[in-house]
């Protein structure tokens, strides 16, 4: 498989820009998981069961197919990194629909990502870090622990938070997330490395806990 940005990518996209339909599909479909997993994480939970992150994900395809020659004519970015931009962008479309003013109803929720896409939110990813099903004895002790998560994710720098995001949730690699984020591959890898060490801090040895 072809790694976003290498020349057998741009190789793709220029075949695929030039009517290559299998090009085309290769390029739309191949990341469709990884596409899927940052919608549902950044997917308001209002609307979870409205809005089927793979609806989106096809959306932002269509939208990819119609304006590649503008990437061609400008490569800004990976190819990936741009098809998730535009899954993100038909993401805050559906949010302000939905949500209109809505949107800004946080409470304990800080956001973990302040650019172009929807915001992840400490609560999203205490919940992802702890899982959803509990049994009635432990469900108290998680409870508490997933507060613990949520203000130590809100009291981590910004970008550490979200360098977490992209590698453990979304599954970017170490390049793509610093592509994201606009800093050098080991910086990313610093950052990835110590915001695991805090959370792991944090959720001990609790079982399935730990990323």
């Amino acid at each position: 498989m072809a790694s976003p940005g290498s020349d057998t990518d741009a190789a793709l996209v220029v075949r695929a820009a030039n009517g290559d339909a299998a090009s085309l599909g290769f390029l739309l479909n191949r990341d469709r998981d990884r596409l899927k997993r940052m919608v549902a994480l950044r997917l308001d939970r209002r609307l979870q069961g409205r809005v089927d992150p793979s609806d989106v994900v096809q959306e932002a395809q269509l939208e990819a197919a119609r304006r590649l020659g503008e990437f061609v004519a400008r490569p800004t970015m990976p190819f990936f990194l741009w098809l998730r931009l535009i899954a993100g962008q038909k993401l805050l479309q559906l949010h302000r629909h939905h949500l209109g003013v809505k949107m800004r109803a946080a409470g304990r929720e800080v956001s973990l990502h302040r650019r172009a896409l929807p915001e992840a939110t400490s609560a999203a990813l205490a919940d992802k870090l702890l899982g959803r099903e509990a049994e009635p004895d432990t469900a108290a002790v998680r409870a508490e622990l997933r507060v613990r998560l949520q203000e130590a994710l809100n009291a981590m720098d910004g970008n550490d938070r979200e360098v977490l995001v992209l590698r453990h949730f979304e599954h970017l690699t170490t390049a793509e997330a610093a592509a994201e984020l606009e800093i050098t591959e080991e910086a990313a890898k610093k950052r990835h490395l110590r915001a695991l060490k805090r959370l792991k801090e944090i959720l001990g040895g609790t079982e399935g806990g730990a990323p």
